[in-house]
């Protein structure tokens, strides 16, 4: 019997098949996609799956988003998803990265899930975040500029989730939220509700990116036992080592000793090819429209406001001083190549991270056509993943 030592997973943002990708491609504004291939998300996640589930893989994971006309984000519920596509495999877990949850009553979100985890038999994962698009999260009614109103309610609910899971009945009052409403029952005054139905194996596993690296971010999750994901930087020395570091000083100076990547997951974004050049140069489109869609929106760090500015212009794109793919497989973000050069890579990220609990090797995988994801998927199923299993 084999075993796969750390779990090996794949984050799916959601996004469409697309014609063109690149700094000269179709301006992300200007993308007129039909309403039949907005709604491909689910086929495409399903495809993915059924690659996946005999191959080895854990957990397909996938974006909540809402309102993407522009064809990156076509999944507005990631739990409903995953029901639909546990009937169509036998062995994968689904889950959200991330779940916005300031988008949710949490109570629905606490429902949804819950019921999900009764249907599939437990093939659910929840992955939490607090949402980083206006147009999603302020359109559902709460806030999202104001950080700090976002964060609260964020933390509000993330507690009521985690009471409505692990109690048999509950109350809360709190600055947002007050559970059960306040009025009568059946002849009484409402005095606590129980949430119907909760999750088969509790309590359950939470998953939420360590993205600012807030140590109030970091307090929160080692308080409430939720698990960090760190995105990307995992060559020697780089962002990942140093997060995981603070991570593992925030849980001992709560008298938690861990090893370094215990309660962590982390994620790269593999491209395969027969030679990493060939897989570079089939990847930088990709890696260029992930900067026209994701700069505008303040998730690349470290632009200047012309920089951003020029993502969205072919002209002044090239030689405005923009990251490159290039720079993200030195830093570790992407790892490109044929499988010698990614079970490389991979063996170097578990030697760094000995205790880590998972590895995804897509980071949402924005703008690479989901038929190549899918080629990569089983190259990398086939060839890479049988490297990482202990053998009995």
């Amino acid at each position: 019997m084999e075993e796969t030592l750390v779990k090996f997973d794949y984050f799916y943002g959601g996004h469409v098949e697309m014609p063109d990708a690149g700094f000269s491609a179709t301006p992300v504004g200007e993308r007129n996609l039909s309403e039949e291939l907005l709604a491909s998300s689910f086929s495409e996640a399903k495809a993915m799956a059924k690659i996946m589930d005999p191959l080895g893989y854990d957990t397909l994971w996938m974006s909540e988003h809402h309102f993407q006309s522009e064809g990156f984000g076509g999944i507005p519920n990631v739990h409903m998803t995953s029901v639909y596509l546990a009937e169509a495999t036998q062995n994968m877990n689904f889950g959200a990265f991330f779940s916005i949850v300031p988008a949710w009553h949490p109570l629905r979100l606490a429902e949804d899930f819950a019921s999900a985890d009764v249907m599939t038999g437990g093939r659910v994962r929840f992955g939490i975040g607090r949402g980083y698009i206006l147009r999603e999260v302020e359109t559902l009614g709460s806030p999202l500029e104001d950080d700090e109103a976002n964060r609260d309610l964020f933390e509000e609910q993330v507690e009521i989730i985690i009471k409505a899971w692990e109690k048999d009945s509950f109350s809360h009052r709190g600055k947002n939220y007050v559970i059960p409403a306040d009025g009568m029952h059946r002849g009484k005054k409402l005095q606590e509700i129980t949430l119907v139905p909760r999750p088969i194996h509790k309590p359950v596993d939470f998953w939420q990116p360590i993205a600012s690296g807030s140590q109030r971010g970091m307090d929160f999750m080692v308080k409430h036992g939720i698990k960090g994901v760190i995105a990307g930087g995992t060559a020697p020395g780089g962002s990942a080592e140093k997060t995981a570091l603070r991570w593992k000083k925030t849980l001992a100076k709560a008298g938690q000793e861990v090893e370094v990547g215990e309660r962590l997951a982390l994620g790269v974004q593999i491209h395969m090819a027969d030679s990493e050049e060939k897989a570079i140069e089939e990847a930088t489109p990709y890696f260029e429209e992930q900067l026209k869609v994701l700069a505008p929106l303040g998730m690349i760090k470290n632009l200047s406001e012309y920089q951003i500015e020029a993502t969205a212009d072919p002209g002044i794109a090239p030689s405005a001083g923009l990251p490159t793919l290039q720079d993200g497989v030195e830093d570790g973000t992407w790892i490109c190549g044929p499988p010698r050069k990614i079970k490389e890579e991979i063996a170097g990220i578990l030697k760094r991270f000995p205790k880590i609990e998972r590895l995804s090797v897509g980071l949402g995988g924005l703008a690479i056509p989901p038929s190549v994801i899918r080629k990569d998927l089983e190259w990398f199923g086939k060839e890479v993943l049988p490297e990482f299993r202990e053998k009995d």
